[in-house]
């Protein structure tokens, strides 16, 4: 486990560095639609989302940003790319940080003027690198966006962003390729002291993007790496959300909502548990609590075996036990497995 020493950095009603991991994404609707990306944030944020990023490609789409904020409480993120105007207008329109790669927005004097503004406003800047948009000079040293690569183009962004007496930094070294996203941000986090972003870029449909990122965000965090992440899915960006609180769950970082275990069935299932494990993770998927609910096939993976659970269920034959911390409660017919343990749950 890794102990580091972070800079905090604060956004808006958010800090960064303080031990909490936050949970964030990114609108997904065209930048021209305002009202599209204003409900999207709003979605986002009933979701879980506790900080928003949204592209801002021309000088139209910064009109993006008081029509969010005035919908949304959680903080706001401006993308910038190759124009640093826009960076310069989204802070006057009142953004919360800004999104940069410092090596795309011109010289070393717009850059100045982006740190300044941002410095003057308390707007905290990330630096975004990944596996595309390290420098050719960089490139050319290392043959490949490497680890190292890209962690010396940010370092490169980060001394630049220094200069200019610029320190509310946050750094994100992004690959798609999962192993080098680890190892890069292992040699980031030794050589610096400000918050990362954690997320692994162009991860790939719900399906692949969810295992990608299970396995670098989450190999990450264990060691004490990261402060904030973003779990890229080709899929709509709530279910963004939804996969990141279930890591943090999984790695024991978060215990707000529900968390189901439920076991892979065998020869002895007499229920279809494959059928309640699902209608039961459907029906608790907005529940708030900090349960742990069990979703067992039989009595030998049942109270037993789940007896750390808060509460679950152990099939029989046709019926199920209902079970609290390990105690059988009764025992329910199948078609009543679903009410009855909602029930439950609703009086805990």
């Amino acid at each position: 486990m890794m102990n580091r020493n972070v800079k905090q950095v604060q956004l808006n009603n958010i800090v960064l560095g303080d031990g909490n991991i936050a949970i964030q994404s990114m609108l997904n609707c065209p930048a021209e639609d305002i009202e599209g990306n204003v409900r999207q944030a709003v979605r986002l944020e009933e979701a879980g989302c506790e900080i928003v990023r949204a592209a801002v490609p021309n000088r139209e789409a910064v009109a993006l940003v008081p029509a969010i904020k005035d919908k949304v409480s959680i903080p706001l993120v401006a993308d910038i790319h190759f124009d640093y105007r826009l960076a310069l207008e989204c802070a006057e329109a009142g953004v919360d940080k800004i999104r940069i790669n410092p090596g795309n927005i011109g010289s070393d004097e717009n850059v100045k003027k982006v740190a300044d503004t941002c410095r003057n406003r308390r707007i905290p800047i990330r630096i975004g690198v990944n596996s595309g948009s390290v420098e050719k000079h960089i490139l050319a040293k290392y043959g490949a966006p490497t680890p190292e690569a890209l962690v010396e183009s940010a370092l490169y962004h980060v001394r630049l962003l220094e200069k200019f007496d610029f320190d509310d930094i946050v750094i994100s070294i992004k690959s798609s390729h999962v192993p080098t996203m680890v190892k890069a941000y292992e040699l980031l986090a030794e050589q610096c002291p400000y918050p990362l972003h954690l997320g692994v870029t162009e991860a790939g449909t719900e399906r692949m993007g969810l295992i990608k990122s299970a396995a670098g965000i989450g190999s990450l965090l264990l060691h004490g790496i990261g402060d904030t992440i973003r779990v890229s899915l080709t899929a709509d960006p709530v279910r963004e959300i939804y996969a990141a609180k279930d890591i943090l769950k999984a790695l024991d970082l978060r215990r707000d909502g529900i968390e189901i275990v439920s076991c892979p069935t065998c020869g002895r299932t007499k229920i279809d548990l494959i059928g309640l494990a699902n209608q039961i993770e459907m029906a608790l998927e907005h529940c708030k609590k900090p349960l742990k609910v069990a979703v067992m096939g039989c009595v030998v993976n049942g109270p037993g075996e789940a007896k750390e659970a808060d509460i679950g269920i152990a099939g029989g034959d046709g019926c199920a036990v209902l079970f609290k911390k390990g105690e059988i409660i009764r025992k329910v017919k199948e078609e009543e497995v679903v009410p009855e343990l909602l029930r439950e749950i609703e009086g805990m």
